[in-house]
C-alpha cells in the first residue's frame, strides 16, 4: 500500500533512424528500472528530448522542441525536469549548459543506456532549483542560495555500442525494426561532422547481431533494417592489426583480401542473417560507393531474404565536387560501380542522395548533376542543399553559394528526379509485387506534398494532383520502399498489417503505386 508510484517519463525523438535506436534504448533503461513511460508529455515528471544536430535545420529544429518543452513546463508543470540527450549535448557539450539554463541535465550518446540514474539526477536538480527561488529571503548578508548547476554526462569520444541484451523498447510498429549493426565514421568527408559526435566506426560481434535479429524475428518483424553510418565498412574494425584508414577503394579492397577467413564483414552478416529461419526481408541501408565489392553483390545474388534495395549515398558527380567533398571516389569509379550493380542484380532499386550547393559548385558542375540523374535513373533519390557546419573543412572554403542559389538547383534537381520518378512508377504497372502491409490508410496517411528527412534530404516534391481513395485500402511497401523515406503501395481491399501480401499494380502517382490484390 505505501509503494511509491514510479516516476513518469515523457520523450521526444528526433533525427534519424540511428538515433531513434538511441531513444529506444533510453526508454528500454528506464522500464528496466521500473520507470514508466507515459505519451503525453504534460503527464510526464521528466522529459527527455533526443537531438539531432547533422545539418543547420536539424540543430534548429532541437533547439525549439526544447524551448518549446521549456515554455510549456513553465506555464504548466514548473517541477517537470528537462533532459537534453543525443547529438546536439554530444556536439556542444560546452555552450549548450550556458544557452539553455531551462535543462536540467545534458546527456551524451555514450550514455543513453545510463538514463535510469541520469533521470533521477535530473529530477533532483529539478527540486532544488524550484526551492531555491522560492526560499525566503536570507538574513542579511547571507548569500543567496546558489542555483544548482546542470547535470552534465558527456564522452568526448564516443565509444558506446549496444549489444543484444540490452533493454530495448522499440518505437516501430512491431513488423519492422532497426538494427544497428555498427556505429561512429571514419570518413573525412569535409561537409559532415559525424565523425566528431559519434566517434570512430565501432563494430557489433556478428555473433551478437544474429543473436539480436533472432529475437526480433521471432517477436514478429518482418523487416530487419540494418543501420549504420557506413555498413560497408562493417567488420573492417575488427580486423587483427588494424593501422591506418581504409576508406579509399584501394585500400579497402587490399585490406578485405588480405582479411584471416573468420574476420566478419557485411557479406558473413548478410549470410548469417539470411540463415535466420522465418519470412522476412532484410533491408541494407547507408552503404559507401568507396566500400562495394563484387563479393557484396554476389551475396546479395545468393541471399533471398535480401531485399533488392540499396541505399547508396553519392552525394555528387563532378570530379571537382567529389575532391572538395573529399570523397574519395571518382565518377568513373562510380559509373562503373553503378554498371556492376545493375548487372548482377537484376532488378535493384538504387537509392542515392546528392547535396546541391557546395561551396565552388559552378553552373557546369551542377548541370552535369542533373544530366547524370537523367541517364542514371535512380528508382529513387533525395536531395539536400549544403549546410555550412562549423568545424568543418567545407565551412572555409572559399565559394560558398547563396540559399537563393541552393535552393534553386534543389528545386530543379528534384523536377528532374519527378520526371524519372514517374516515368519507373509506369513502368510497374501490371506487374505483381510482394509488398508489407503496413495498416489501413487513413486520411492523414496520404501522400504530403514534400517529405523530408535529415538523412535523405528532400525526398518528394510536390505531387502531379491528389489522390483519392474511395473505399477501403490499405498502405503497404514494396522492396524498394525503405519505412518513411520511399514510395507506398495503396492496395485496394482489407488486408492484415504485418503480413506480406502478392499485389497487382494497376495504377501510379509521381512516386506511390496503387495495386489490388494479386
Amino acid at each position: 500500500m505505501n509503494k511509491p508510484e514510479p516516476v513518469r517519463v515523457g520523450l521526444v525523438s528526433l533525427g534519424c533512424a540511428k538515433n531513434l535506436v538511441d531513444s529506444e534504448i533510453m526508454l528500454g533503461s528506464l522500464l528496466e528500472r521500473g520507470f514508466q513511460v507515459v505519451n503525453d508529455p504534460a503527464q510526464a515528471q521528466v522529459l527527455v528530448v533526443n537531438t539531432c544536430s547533422f545539418i543547420d535545420a536539424a540543430k534548429q529544429e532541437s533547439i525549439a522542441a526544447v524551448l518549446e518543452s521549456a515554455e510549456v513546463r513553465d506555464a504548466h508543470h514548473r517541477g517537470q525536469a528537462l533532459v537534453v540527450a543525443g547529438c546536439l549535448t554530444q556536439r556542444f557539450p560546452d555552450e549548450l549548459p550556458r544557452l539553455l539554463p531551462e535543462v536540467d541535465a545534458f546527456v551524451g550518446i555514450d550514455q543513453v543506456n545510463r538514463m535510469p540514474e541520469l533521470v533521477e539526477q535530473a529530477l533532483a536538480r529539478r527540486a532544488r532549483k524550484q526551492r531555491a527561488p522560492t526560499s525566503a529571503a536570507p538574513p542579511r548578508g547571507a548569500a543567496p542560495a546558489p542555483v544548482p548547476p546542470p547535470v552534465t554526462a558527456v564522452t568526448r569520444r564516443p565509444r558506446y555500442i549496444p549489444d543484444y541484451a540490452t533493454p530495448r523498447f522499440r518505437l516501430t510498429p512491431r513488423h519492422f525494426a532497426y538494427l544497428k549493426i555498427a556505429e561512429g565514421c571514419n570518413h573525412p568527408c569535409s561537409f559532415c561532422i559525424i565523425p566528431r559526435m559519434r566517434g570512430s566506426h565501432r563494430s557489433r560481434p556478428l555473433a551478437d547481431l544474429v543473436e539480436d535479429a533472432r529475437r526480433l524475428v521471432a517477436d514478429g518483424v518482418r523487416e530487419l533494417n540494418l543501420i549504420s553510418q557506413d555498413s560497408t565498412y562493417y567488420g573492417l574494425d575488427l580486423r587483427p592489426r588494424r593501422s591506418g584508414s581504409v576508406a579509399d577503394p584501394g585500400r579497402f579492397q587490399a585490406a578485405t583480401r588480405a582479411l584471416p577467413a573468420d574476420t566478419p564483414t557485411l557479406c558473413h552478416l548478410l549470410r548469417a542473417l539470411n540463415g535466420i529461419a522465418g519470412n522476412f526481408w532484410i533491408r541494407l541501408l547507408y552503404t559507401h560507393p568507396a566500400h562495394w565489392t563484387d563479393e557484396l553483390i554476389r551475396t546479395i545474388t545468393e541471399c533471398p531474404k535480401v531485399a533488392r534495395y540499396v541505399d547508396m549515398p553519392l552525394q555528387h558527380i563532378h570530379d571537382l565536387m567529389l575532391e572538395r567533398m573529399r570523397r574519395e571516389t571518382s565518377r568513373a569509379y562510380i559509373e562503373d560501380l553503378i554498371a556492376r550493380i545493375r548487372a548482377g542484380l537484376p532488378g535493384i532499386s538504387l537509392r542515392t542522395t546528392f547535396i546541391v550547393g557546395f561551396p565552388g559548385e559552378s553552373a557546369a558542375c551542377f548541370e552535369s548533376l542533373l544530366q547524370f540523374i537523367r541517364t542514371t535513373r535512380f528508382e529513387r533519390l533525395g536531395v539536400f542543399t549544403y549546410s555550412r557546419e562549423t568545424d568543418t573543412r567545407a565551412a572555409r572554403m572559399a565559394g560558398q553559394l547563396s540559399q537563393r542559389i541552393k535552393q534553386k538547383r534543389r528545386a530543379l534537381a528534384m523536377e528532374t528526379q519527378r520526371e524519372v520518378a514517374r516515368a519507373i512508377a509506369a513502368a510497374q504497372l501490371g506487374r505483381t509485387l510482394k509488398v508489407l502491409i503496413e495498416k489501413p490508410v487513413q486520411t492523414r496517411d496520404l501522400p504530403r506534398d514534400a517529405i523530408q528527412s535529415w538523412e535523405h534530404g528532400l525526398i518528394r516534391a510536390e505531387t502531379a494532383g491528389p489522390l483519392h481513395l474511395r473505399g477501403k485500402y490499405a498502405m503497404a511497401r514494396g522492396e524498394a520502399d525503405a519505412p518513411d523515406i520511399d514510395g507506398r503501395v495503396y492496395v485496394r481491399g482489407v488486408l492484415p498489417a504485418g503480413e506480406f501480401a502478392r499485389v497487382r499494380i494497376v495504377g501510379h502517382t509521381d512516386y506511390d503505386l496503387l495495386a489490388e490484390p494479386a
